[in-house]
């Protein structure tokens, strides 16, 4: 794929329900993009009908990309997939679960013009009480401790120049620190507010609460990533001996 195209990375795991509505709404959304455009589904081991409904979706639409864990492994590791295969020039990560509005990317993906990472913030979330209050307190315990300002790292509707994600190595539950890792590097972040939407099919895949103590968990692992962070590449220079240079130039003779 050439500058200017697009791949959306969709995690999906037993959401039979939600994929092929997901892939009509894509289409609707990027209609008109002017670049190539290629719909990523990463199957995590999905045990129900997710992998047929999409390989039929695949045969009408070959924009259509599957790649599948044999068993289930994780968010991470989906998410991990999915940039490791992604060709676009730009990135986008999104939900399986039809929460996050496709309609979105078109107006996310310019942003990368000015910046190399633009998150999503979730405004007036359709989720219960409790899911809303303990991702407030698992925000601002990971800003606390990190040191940084992202407001919603639960929102998986985000943008991505390539090279920002396409060397990447993630562990388990790293998605959610992703904006804090790639400042580490001295990528620029962006964050917006987004549209969210309720769940109207399927179950959701998160217990809320050993999310939330695995969140806690991470947070002081990416503050010793953050503390002992070696920024070498800002402060390199590689000098050349008069030998070399004069080697070199006898080779391109």
């Amino acid at each position: 794929m050439e500058s200017g195209s697009l791949s959306v990375v969709i995690p999906v795991y037993n959401e039979e329900e939600n994929v092929g509505p997901l892939h009509e709404q894509l289409q609707a959304a990027l209609a008109n993009w002017p670049g190539e455009v290629e719909f990523l589904f990463v199957d995590d081991g999905s045990t129900d009908a997710t992998l047929e409904i999409l390989k039929r979706a695949q045969m009408a639409d070959p924009r259509i990309r599957i790649a599948r864990f044999r068993r289930n492994l994780g968010q991470t590791a989906a998410m991990g997939a999915g940039f490791h295969l992604a060709k676009g020039h730009a990135v986008v990560t999104l939900d399986g679960d039809l929460q996050n509005d496709p309609a979105e990317i078109p107006r996310l993906v310019p942003m990368l013009a000015d910046y190399d990472v633009v998150c999503g913030i979730r405004t007036r979330r359709q989720d219960t009480w409790w899911k809303r209050r303990s991702s407030r307190i698992a925000n601002g315990f990971r800003n606390w401790v990190t040191k940084d300002d992202i407001v919603d790292t639960g929102c998986t509707l985000k943008a991505y120049r390539r090279e920002c994600v396409e060397r990447l190595e993630l562990y388990n539950g790293m998605h959610r620190f992703l904006p804090t890792l790639l400042r580490m590097r001295g990528f620029r972040v962006a964050q917006v507010p987004v549209s969210h939407r309720p769940r109207r099919a399927g179950k959701t895949k998160y217990d809320t609460w050993r999310r939330m103590k695995k969140g806690l968990a991470d947070v002081w692992a990416v503050r010793w990533m953050k503390k002992n962070w070696i920024p070498y590449e800002a402060v390199l220079e590689v000098v050349e001996t008069p030998e070399n240079v004069e080697v070199r130039s006898q080779e391109s003779v």
